[in-house]
């Protein structure tokens, strides 16, 4: 039971979406940015930076989630659940297990990322714009993370959700599914 009152049916991070419109532009739109915007690395990269930080927080809706969308957009289910278990042996390029690894390490806190890290992603070939669009994307999903366990948000426990709305996000971006959710409930401000 989510520890505030969230419009029924919305589960994570979707609830407090539709309950505080005025926040939920805006980290829809970061979202957007951040994971379907203009960047070298795929949509499908930056869905598994998303999911391996969620994961490393334990955040099992925004795991469950982002990792349905790189499935989906991949065109498979198991590359997610390895990246969010075992970076290092999961079927991605050097380059983004390099990456992933600076990820952990934003998820561990800023400064556990070392020169080391970012060398290892230089050397496999990742750009500065990489490596700032992986620290970023690592830094807003620890935000994400705890904005939707912070509140007890309800986490559905059927996979087929996750795949329907991963498919659906793959679509339509971010963007287009906060206006399914002010669609679902009715008002751009449920409050009201």
């Amino acid at each position: 039971m989510a520890h505030i009152s969230l419009p029924e049916g919305l589960p994570g991070i979707r609830g407090p979406l539709a309950f505080r419109p005025e926040t939920a532009k805006p980290l829809s739109d970061l979202a957007e940015a951040l994971l379907r915007g203009p960047s070298t690395l795929t949509p499908a990269e930056r869905e598994l930076i998303a999911t391996h930080v969620s994961a490393r927080n334990d955040c099992a809706y925004c795991r469950e989630s982002h990792g349905a969308v790189a499935a989906a957009l991949l065109g498979d289910d198991s590359v997610p659940r390895q990246v969010a278990t075992d970076v290092e042996n999961a079927p991605v390029s050097d380059k983004l297990k390099a990456l992933l690894v600076v990820a952990g390490k934003v998820q561990q806190g800023g400064k556990s990322v070392l020169s080391e890290d970012v060398e290892r992603a230089r050397k496999h070939g990742a750009t500065d714009l990489e490596i700032h669009d992986t620290v970023l994307i690592a830094a807003a999903f620890c935000m994400y993370n705890r904005y939707v366990d912070g509140l007890a948000t309800w986490t559905p426990t059927d996979p087929a959700s996750y795949r329907e709305r991963g498919a659906l996000v793959a679509r339509e971006g971010y963007t287009g599914v906060l206006s399914r959710i002010r669609e679902q409930t009715g008002t751009s401000d449920p409050r009201r």
